[in-house]
């Protein structure tokens, strides 16, 4: 009788461990399922913008597309304004991260430079532009200066169309102004013109306004407006990398202390090689690690 019930007792204790095992089978499948599928969605959440610099803003957006593709539960809103917005949006802490084609101390105070972390993520090259029919295709520098200045009116003063010169200006907040100003025109306030506060509007006028002239980054150059070369030097990157054309600037994406959460995330993206090595190219920046010169807050161009 007791070898029976021992038998039994024995029978229930294996049917019970084989019920908890197929359970803890299934918790540890319906584990690791959730483990692949937020490896496969990425984990990153939250909600960040970035707003400043128009000329950076392609690059930044088209990331943070590709990045939230990844990231379903992620949300990064891109605004342009210009570089001094996103400088100080970023310093007041009304912004995760300011877009800049400037170094912060160029826009800001040193003590509100002083809390913010630069992160550069690229480099970008500007070009003077020109409506399609204006036949000058060069210019030298005090050539642009004197147009830039007004003392050049008409294009035929340089050996081009009767036709008068029609300013396209950027706002004083803008830093693909304050790139071009610097490295352009040798530091020379511009002259009054038509003024607008995106990349996109500038080329559109200038592409629709027959003797405008103006200034874009290279992402920007679509075959609607014609660059011009300075001093001979074609606007191209392998130029730009040699230091042999002037007017490039890094692209900075400032966040005030350093970052963390989705900030930290989103920028560790922007230096990835899926960023650096296929996007960056490929929207026409330029990648800062081919550079073989190096330029300071001060403007200081080096051998790197």
């Amino acid at each position: 009788m007791k070898s029976k019930l021992f038998l039994v007792l024995l029978l229930i204790g294996v049917l019970m461990g084989a019920v908890v095992g197929c359970g803890g089978q299934s918790d540890q499948k319906e584990e690791g399922h959730e483990q692949t599928q937020q490896e496969q969605t990425g984990g990153s959440k939250g909600s960040i913008t970035a707003v400043g610099s128009s000329a950076l803003q392609p690059l930044v957006e088209e990331a943070a597309n590709q990045f939230m593709a990844k990231n379903p539960e992620a949300q990064i809103v891109v605004q342009g304004g210009g570089s001094g917005t996103g400088l100080s949006q970023v310093a007041q802490g009304a912004s995760d991260i300011g877009n800049s084609d400037v170094f912060a101390e160029e826009k800001l105070t040193p003590e509100e430079a002083k809390g913010l972390v630069d992160h550069q993520v690229c480099v970008v090259g500007m070009a003077a532009v020109v409506h399609p029919d204006i036949t000058v295709d060069n210019v030298t520098k005090q050539q642009l200066i004197d147009i830039f200045t007004g003392k050049i009116t008409n294009w035929k003063e340089i050996g081009g169309p009767d036709v008068k010169v029609t300013l396209v200006n950027r706002p004083k907040s803008s830093g693909t102004r304050a790139t071009f100003k610097a490295f352009a025109l040798d530091g020379a306030e511009e002259a009054s013109g038509i003024e607008q506060d995106s990349s996109g509007t500038v080329r559109k006028i200038i592409n629709e306004t027959p003797g405008a002239i103006g200034y874009l980054a290279f992402s920007y150059l679509d075959g609607s407006v014609k660059a011009l070369k300075l001093d001979g030097v074609e606007p191209a990157a392998e130029n730009i990398y040699t230091g042999d054309y002037p007017i490039w600037a890094y692209e900075h994406m400032y966040t005030r202390g350093e970052p963390t959460g989705l900030a930290k995330d989103f920028l560790d993206y922007m230096m990835s090689d899926e960023v650096q090595k296929t996007l960056v190219p490929e929207l026409g920046y330029l990648p800062a690690t081919e550079m073989k010169v190096k330029r300071d807050a001060e403007g200081n161009v080096s051998q790197k």
